[in-house]
């Protein structure tokens, strides 16, 4: 894998991403324009109904099943990020810092982790920011 840096950090999975995303949203318009059909004809609106019912909930449990890992994942990288930071300075991150920023810190070197998380929380830098201002790029290939 080549080195990590600004222009290459983010990471897709191709058939989550576009795939199962495509397929999702085509099911979804199918589903919707079979309803109709069969409401304008009044003939098997229920099937129709439970075809719709089904590829919303599916559409749904896309949604939240990328939220709800994203969610976790983000609870540990501010606990590392915090750990990291104690372990360099002696002192927790700033509560000032939203988790947004806390991730992208996530990418800075240990040389220039808490000179740019002290000026992060002093500028309320924006995440894109923060990434931008990282010279040392430590790369993270776990998150998805």
């Amino acid at each position: 894998m080549k080195e990590q840096n600004y222009t290459n950090h983010r990471q897709f999975v191709p058939a989550y991403h576009f795939v199962l995303l495509a397929a999702l949203i085509v099911t979804l318009i199918g589903s919707v324009v079979n309803l109709y059909k069969c409401y304008v004809r009044h003939s098997h609106v229920y099937a129709a109904a439970l075809t719709f019912l089904l590829v919303f909930i599916s559409a749904i449990l896309f949604y939240y099943c990328r939220e709800f890992a994203l969610v976790a994942q983000d609870r540990a990288i501010r606990a590392e990020e915090n750990l990291r930071h104690y372990a360099l300075t002696g002192k927790l991150l700033d509560p000032r810092l939203n988790i947004r920023q806390v991730i992208a810190l996530r990418f800075s070197s240990d040389e220039e982790f808490a000179e740019l998380a002290d000026r992060a929380a002093e500028e309320s830098l924006i995440p894109d920011a923060i990434k931008r201002s990282i010279k040392h790029w430590r790369a993270d290939t776990y998150r998805v």
